[in-house]
């Protein structure tokens, strides 16, 4: 069972066979409702890895939520605001969400508690400092390169750039950076 299986690219199907088996013996499944179970696990299977894969490839350095933001702390923020942000539209209008304030205010927290929704929903997602950009694009001998990293850049939906306030960039860098925005905005 399991090498026709693979042949069909359905590898999540494999793994829950056993137990769709057992269930549909035990429940009396018709062959339909046994057909139904099967397709769901799959797909459910598939969306799993992924979500997994996206966050992977996110990198973001600690998973926070918006559930988990102690908005008390910071009064002068707005709740209602940060939960309209969390709906999205922000990632289809390509609109840029900016959080300015002195270290320890809960900026990194609110980006990546939204970088977690988007991937939630099926966009991509991707985590860096300035720094860590700076110096990725920085390969001015390499133009090859750098066009690749900036395409790795440009292409997730949502594009964390933290701790901006830190880095100093060098004119090579800052254009850099400005071919890196520019094309987000389309």
């Amino acid at each position: 069972m399991q090498q026709p299986l693979k042949q069909l690219g359905l590898t999540q199907l494999e793994q829950a066979l056993p137990t769709l088996f057992e269930t549909a013996r035990q429940e009396h499944w018709t062959y339909e409702q046994f057909f139904k179970r099967a397709i769901a696990a799959e797909l459910e299977g598939r969306d799993r890895r992924a979500a997994a894969r996206r966050m992977a490839a996110a990198h973001l350095p600690v998973v926070k939520t918006l559930e988990a933001f102690d908005f008390s702390f910071q009064p002068s923020l707005s709740e209602r605001l940060l939960w309209e942000l969390a709906d999205l539209s922000f990632v289809q209008r390509a609109t840029n969400v900016v959080f300015l304030g002195p270290p320890g205010t809960g900026k990194t927290h609110l980006s990546l508690a939204l970088a977690v929704k988007a991937l939630a929903a099926g966009y991509s997602a991707l985590f860096t400092t300035l720094t860590q950009l700076a110096e990725a694009l920085d390969t001015a001998s390499y133009p090859g390169l750098v066009r690749q990293r900036l395409r790795r850049y440009s292409t997730p939906s949502v594009l964390i750039i933290d701790e901006v306030g830190y880095t100093k960039l060098s004119p090579g860098q800052a254009h850099h950076f400005f071919e890196l925005v520019t094309p987000r905005y389309s």
